[in-house]
Order: C-alpha cells, then sequence, then structure tokens
C-alpha cells in the first residue's frame, strides 16, 4: 500500500506540474479525489479478468457502472494491494449507475458537487483506472456541453477516459465530484460522456441485490432511434453525414424549441450544408437562448469572414473576450486576425 500511494502522489505532482498554467488546482482537494477512485475486478466466465473503476461515495458504499460487473460473478473493490469485497448492490440499469457495498473499507468519500451548475468551457479533470492502470491516470479537459436528463445533466467533455475508467470520477478543479465517466464514442474525435452526480439520489432509493452478474441495457446502448436525442447527434458528426445531422437536430429543435444547443447542432448541420443563411439563424437562435455559447460565436465569426464583414467579426471577438478570453487566439485564427480585428 505504501508504493501504492508514492504512486498515486507521483501522478499528482506530474497533473499538478502540467496543469498549472492551465487550471487553478485545488491540490489538496483534489488528491482527496484520487484517493476516492477504485478499481472494480472481478473473474468472467471464461476466467480472464474483467475491471473498470469507481469512486467512493459514502461509507462502505462505492458507485460504479452497472456494464462494468455484467460479467462477473463475484465482483470486488481494490486499491494498491488492498481488496475489498461487495457485499451487495442498488442498480438503475437504464441510467448505468449502480452502487455497491463493501466491508471493512476505510476510504473517505468524495465530496459532491452539481452537474447542473457547470458551464461551457469550465475545466475538469478526468480520474480512473484507464487500460487497467495500478494507480488512477488523471486527464484534464473542459466541458464542452451538458444536456438534461431526469434531473440532472448528461456531460460531454473533453477530459478522455479509455478501457478500464468506465465508473471513474469527473471532478471539478476543487475537487468535487460532478459525474460518472461512462462511454465515448470511437474515432480520432472521440465524444467522452459522463452521468450526473445526482442520479446517486435515486440509485439511494433502489432494493439491494445480492445476485451476480448485473444485466440490462443502458441507456447509450439503445438502438439510435430509442436513444436520449442529444445522442444522436454524435454518430453522424463522426461519419460527417450532415444530412442525417440535419435531420436529428430538426427533430430536436422540434422536440426542444428552447435547447441551444439543438439550434447549435442545427446550424452546425447548414454549415457542413453549405446553406449559410439558415446556419446562421441557427446560430443566432442558439446565442438568443444561451448568450455565453462560444461555439455559435466561433462559428458566427467564420460565417462573418466569408461575407467579409469585418464590424460583426470585431462584435464577435468583444463577445469572445468577456465570455472566454482563452478562446480568442482560436477566433483570431479562424477569421485570420492577429490580436485585434479591424
Amino acid at each position: 500500500m505504501k508504493r501504492f500511494f508514492k504512486y498515486i502522489a507521483l501522478i499528482f505532482v506530474v497533473v499538478s506540474l502540467y496543469s498549472s498554467n492551465v487550471f487553478a488546482l485545488n491540490r489538496d482537494l483534489l488528491m482527496d479525489s484520487f484517493l476516492s477512485v477504485v478499481m472494480i475486478r472481478g473473474y468472467n466466465e471464461a476466467g480472464g479478468l474483467a475491471y473498470g473503476s469507481g469512486v467512493v461515495v459514502g461509507d462502505n458504499q462505492v458507485v460504479t457502472n452497472c456494464h462494468v460487473i455484467r460479467k462477473t460473478k463475484q465482483p470486488w473493490v481494490s486499491q494498491g494491494e488492498e481488496t475489498y469485497s461487495v457485499t451487495a448492490v442498488k442498480a438503475d440499469r437504464w441510467h448505468d449507475l449502480c452502487l455497491m457495498t463493501t466491508f471493512g473499507m476505510p476510504h473517505k468519500p468524495v465530496i459532491l458537487g452539481k452537474s447542473t451548475d457547470l458551464k461551457k468551457g469550465q475545466e475538469v479533470i478526468a480520474i480512473g483506472h484507464s487500460n487497467g492502470v495500478p494507480a488512477p491516470l488523471t486527464s484534464a479537459g473542459v466541458v464542452k456541453s451538458t444536456y438534461d436528463l431526469d434531473q440532472g445533466k448528461v456531460i460531454l467533455s473533453s477530459a478522455q477516459f479509455r478501457m478500464g475508467a468506465s465508473g471513474s470520477g469527473l471532478f471539478d478543479t476543487e475537487g468535487r465530484l460532478i459525474g460518472i465517466n461512462t462511454f465515448k464514442t470511437s474515432g480520432r474525435n472521440s465524444f467522452y460522456y459522463a452521468l450526473p452526480v445526482e442520479w446517486l439520489n435515486s440509485l439511494k432509493n433502489k432494493p439491494a441485490e445480492t445476485n451476480f452478474p448485473i444485466s440490462g441495457r443502458a441507456l447509450w446502448e439503445e438502438e439510435e432511434d430509442k436513444k436520449p436525442i442529444f445522442l444522436q447527434v454524435a454518430i453522424p458528426t463522426i461519419k460527417e453525414d450532415w444530412k442525417k445531422l440535419l435531420d436529428v437536430a430538426n427533430e430536436w429543435t422540434s422536440k426542444e424549441k428552447n435547447n441551444a444547443e439543438a439550434w447549435f447542432e442545427l446550424g452546425f448541420a447548414y454549415e457542413h450544408l453549405n446553406n449559410l443563411i439558415e446556419a446562421e439563424k441557427a446560430y443566432r437562435q442558439s446565442i438568443k437562448l444561451d448568450s455565453q455559447n462560444t461555439d455559435a460565436l466561433l462559428r458566427l465569426g467564420f460565417i462573418a469572414k466569408t461575407k467579409d464583414d469585418k464590424k460583426e467579426i470585431k462584435n464577435i471577438q468583444e463577445q469572445i473576450s468577456l465570455i472566454n478570453p482563452e478562446l480568442l487566439e482560436d477566433y483570431n485564427q479562424l477569421v485570420g486576425c492577429s490580436k485585434t480585428c479591424e
């Protein structure tokens, strides 16, 4: 165990140095977050070792994804050389969250945050056992979007995680747990999704089960047309199937007229279909609903460039500088400005 804590401390120092010029980290609280992340292990029917991640959220309570424990009849929790038996589980299969009860585990529970308080562009940190490494690995990123679902917000971020990190934690820079890293799309430009921490509230009221493995399909595993509509935009975007994206976005804006993300996706589809007039309308509607939507502002800047509208280019630059000055370099490069657009 001493070796484990030396290893985790070293990783924490490296991550802190890497992130010091980008994020304002609360190092003490983030160290507690590191120590709240555990491995979930178990042997599958073929005798192979299945593994994933989990987060300590209460005394002898670990939350993970249900799909992590679907292939093992006897899962256990481990950290370093220490292991703890799983005695029962409360399962919310469709939301893909399972709350496991252990015995004799001394670890301190993590501090819970709120997915509903997140802002686009906010810094987040994923901590989990990607690739089954013995101590958690860390990936820094930002919130790209959040999507309302069942009293929480599903989080799309740029904080990467890999196989073995399902069930791990997504934290804010104060070390508060805001989501459970659950699934990603395949390909070079992957989408990384975390489930909202608020879903723990209803999960705790589920009946305790003692039979393993856990079965049941999760929301992200449904057929495309049965998934929540905000998930249906990912595959067309990755495949650059802009007509399909247009169909999905039209349906989304029809169902949720006040959803800024839906209007952004509609604009994105129109832009890639070379219909800049409709794209601009959709982007402006997105900003009308969410004045902080820098993604829509960036795309409007690009459209302004195609029209050689220098006044609009400068106006958008000023708006972005007020919302997130760190995006100015990207914006200036997009529209061809040096530092200040004239």
